[in-house]
């Protein structure tokens, strides 16, 4: 083998991103879930007297009524979620660009660097299949994380009447599989898709996200090579943007996921929050949630290259030992 043959594994290698995508998405997951959980339950609670509370307070409040396990509700569910969205997220972004780079290639184009509608297509693609398949994940997620907060008021209100041990009993933290049969049984396959609308039109979170990220990453570029560091940054401010702007519609998909029986769309759930709470019912958990999605996508781009580069050595080693 001459000193001018290319690397086993080539740089493009959708499955190499995919796994690093994964892995970053679950070690970034992992570090924020609290946040999530806070996030959440602020979406789909109704507003009432005592529902909006202060961040610090939030987090005291669920820690009184079910302990810190309280702030890691439908943890396992959201794990397993995060790593099949960011793989096949990845897997089909990569494949978009691989495409697009070698089509530039091909017409001469003097730079192969994805341009900004390049950009969009791309997360566009990827987005629509991640959302497809994994939008039933997520349902159950945002049952398991709402639900531990709904068997605690009912568990407060039995005490009421003295009857705390059946009322602990029936709301008995189900497993991941149990609230899927159950949803099932309950409400039917198409309650796994509850929501799905709302997550086609977020699609445009991401393609904000990584249009911006790509974009500062070329400019970036030019000047300095993009570490760890640098893509936290550029990560954070991608995510910050995208979250800000999509919002609404992200407070309207999690209450679509609790409520899966109702026959409500998008348009009319936006104006049902609206007109019950004001347009600062659209925002609600927005503090927690935007803090979370920040931290989480500048962990991830700081992950995801590192990982990357594992993937790439340990699967070049395996295939050198295999030939050796």
């Amino acid at each position: 083998m001459s000193a001018q043959s290319k690397p086993v594994l080539p740089q493009n290698d959708n499955v190499a991103h995919a796994l690093a995508g994964a892995g970053g998405g679950i070690l970034s997951m992992a570090l924020t879930y609290p946040l999530i959980t806070l996030s959440t339950r602020a979406q789909v609670e109704s507003k009432r007297p005592g529902s909006e509370t202060a961040f610090l307070a939030a987090v005291q409040k669920i820690v009184a009524r079910e302990g810190v396990s309280g702030l890691y509700s439908g943890l396992s569910s959201a794990l397993f979620g995060i790593s099949v969205t960011n793989f096949v997220y990845y897997y089909w972004y990569e494949w978009t660009r691989a495409f697009f780079e070698a089509a530039a290639e091909k017409s001469g184009r003097a730079s192969k660097k994805l341009t900004t509608v390049e950009s969009m297509i791309a997360g566009a693609i990827a987005g629509s299949a991640t959302v497809i398949l994994t939008n039933p994940i997520w349902v159950v997620n945002t049952r398991m994380t709402t639900r531990k907060a709904a068997a605690s008021d009912d568990e407060k209100k039995e005490g009421e009447t003295g009857d705390v041990e059946a009322q602990k009993a029936k709301n008995k933290k189900p497993s991941t599989i149990g609230t899927l049969l159950a949803l099932l049984k309950k409400e039917g396959p198409q309650a796994l898709f509850s929501g799905v609308v709302p997550a086609l039109v977020l699609v445009i979170n991401p393609i904000l996200q990584y249009t911006l990220f790509e974009q500062m990453k070329n400019a970036v570029e030019k000047k300095r090579r993009i570490t760890p560091g640098v893509a936290f940054v550029l990560g954070a401010l991608g995510k910050l943007f995208a979250t800000s702007v999509t919002y609404p519609y992200i407070t309207v998909k999690s209450q679509m996921h609790v409520e899966g029986g109702k026959k409500e769309g998008v348009t009319e759930a936006l104006k049902r929050v609206v007109r019950e709470e004001g347009y600062a019912g659209l925002y609600k958990g927005i503090g927690p949630k935007v803090s979370q999605s920040v931290i989480t996508a500048a962990c991830l781009f700081a992950l995801k290259d590192v990982l990357y580069e594992y993937s790439v050595r340990l699967r070049g080693s395996m295939a050198r030992k295999a030939i050796a």
